[in-house]
């Protein structure tokens, strides 16, 4: 973060009228972020800080401001629920919480009211913190990012100033990134790969980041989007990149095939965070979407690869960047050396220099790298063959009837899968969307059976976890009485 803070002070005296912030309500030149830089670094105190709030201009000063200080930022992923909120306080024990929430409102335990302070015209409001006894940092740690994990607890992912000043640098040069960019950020900065790519990189570069609050863009709760909302943000800021998950690729290119297409302005649509189809990449180019898919994972500082123009192959997830090594373990794990973080939060372990995954891949002769799924969620068939869900689930997906899929196949001599279809789409065009799916997929991995979902898949109902993961297990549980009855009739799928 060092050299990101310094490419900041650098613009600030050579292109001081540009702008570099704007969320929709007011805007920031390079000349007054970095006075509002200095100006709230000033004011703050502590080692470590908690930062929990919306996107805006007021997100990102605080961000910033924490860094040129050389103390610890903790965002608070806004997806959370309060438990793991909780559990991150504890777990991190910081000294002091920034929050745009006014004293009585929902605030962690021990937090005592400071201060108020202006940034950007949004009063934020500063609480000391009774933190517990503190476990040691790793050596460099300028973030701790919150995963919302597979199982159990949120871990605390400490991350170097080092690696952040080296991913953003490779992230930039990938995307070409350059001073007439304008990024649109609708993801939470809360997240590493948000905070990275649609606040650094830009920032490093001269260029402008736009950070609108996530209600400005349609969102509300963890998972919820109003379509309409969202395609009008990216009209209103015409931004030339943004970063989207599978999920909003999806939406925009139904939008953009029911005649609402994204502006003609952007030339780079990066897409990550989870499997995505290669049908889907490829119905998203059609429809003139520049869509890239990237991988990557917050133990690897956010971006391991990515696919970019002239360097492309739809399928794939891209060659590794320059800050990364990566290599195929002899089971097809994916294990990542280079700019990796410094390890979990109270692990006491030497910095890692190499960084077994959990996904699954392999790498063509030209080192463009291919994601399979995930080792644990790998289940095995009746008859022996091993099958990732979430590729089954993605192919799904990517057709126009279906919204969300949870697949399961694990000792069964056929997989099933629990369907949430598109609004408006009728149990017909969902099996005929699945007989598409099935005919790009080998005979083991096709779905013979399934049944409709009584509601979407999300945090609120428990059956996916705060970052929009399907939490399968619990899916299984609510379903387990429709599933069993599956294997007894001969319908191809039922009704819950």
């Amino acid at each position: 973060m060092r050299t990101v803070i310094k490419q900041i002070l650098r613009h600030a005296l050579t292109a001081p009228h540009q702008v570099a912030l704007n969320d929709g309500r007011r805007t920031l030149t390079y000349r007054e972020l970095h006075r509002a830089i200095d100006a709230l670094g000033a004011r703050i105190g502590g080692e470590r800080i908690a930062v929990m709030m919306d996107n805006g201009i007021a997100w990102a000063v605080v961000d910033l401001a924490i860094a040129a200080c050389g103390v610890v930022a903790i965002p608070v992923p806004t997806f959370f629920t309060a438990s793991q909120v909780a559990h991150l306080f504890a777990d991190a024990a910081p000294d002091l919480l920034i929050s745009d929430r006014a004293p009585g409102s929902a605030l962690p335990d021990g937090a005592t009211y400071h201060l108020a302070i202006r940034v950007a015209d949004v009063e934020l409001h500063l609480y000391t913190l009774d933190a517990p006894p503190r476990r040691t940092l790793p050596f460099d740690t300028g973030k701790i990012t919150y995963t919302s994990g597979t199982t159990g607890q949120p871990k605390g992912v400490c991350v170097t100033h080092e690696a952040l000043d080296a991913v953003t640098q490779s992230l930039a040069d990938a995307v070409s990134a350059q001073p007439s960019d304008r990024s649109l950020t609708v993801l939470p900065l809360s997240t590493l790969l948000a905070n990275i790519g649609g606040l650094y990189v830009p920032l490093s570069r001269g260029a402008t980041a736009f950070v609108p609050p996530l209600e400005a863009c349609g969102f509300s709760g963890s998972s919820r989007v109003d379509p309409g909302q969202f395609l009008a943000a990216f009209h209103r800021f015409a931004p030339t990149a943004t970063i989207l998950v599978p999920q909003l690729l999806k939406l925009v290119v139904e939008a953009a095939q029911a005649g609402a297409p994204l502006p003609p302005s952007l030339r780079f649509v990066a897409v990550g965070g989870a499997p995505c189809s290669e049908p889907l990449v490829l119905r998203a180019r059609a429809m003139g979407i520049p869509v890239y898919e990237g991988y990557g994972l917050s133990e690897a500082t956010s971006v391991v690869s990515m696919n970019r123009p002239g360097d492309d192959r739809p399928g794939s997830v891209g060659k590794p960047l320059p800050h990364v090594r990566v290599r195929i373990a002899d089971d097809g794990e994916i294990v990542v050396a280079g700019s990796l973080t410094g390890g979990y939060l109270g692990t006491y372990e030497p910095r890692p220099t190499a960084w077994h995954t959990g996904d699954l891949g392999w790498m063509d002769a030209d080192g463009f790298l291919y994601v399979t799924g995930r080792k644990k969620a790998a289940f095995a068939t009746a008859y022996g063959r091993n099958v990732s869900p979430e590729w089954v689930e993605s192919e799904v997906v990517a057709t126009r009837a279906v919204l969300q899929a949870a697949v399961f196949g694990e000792g069964l001599d056929y997989n099933v899968a629990v369907v949430v279809p598109m609004p408006g789409a009728s149990a017909e065009q969902v099996g005929a969307a699945i007989a598409a799916a099935n005919a790009r997929l080998p005979d083991y991995a096709r779905l013979r059976a399934w049944c409709l979902a009584d509601e979407p898949f999300h945090a609120g109902n428990g059956q996916a976890r705060p970052g929009g993961a399907l939490d399968r297990p619990v899916i299984a549980h609510r379903y387990a009485g429709v599933l069993a009855a599956i294997h007894q009739r001969e319908h191809a799928h039922v009704h819950a």
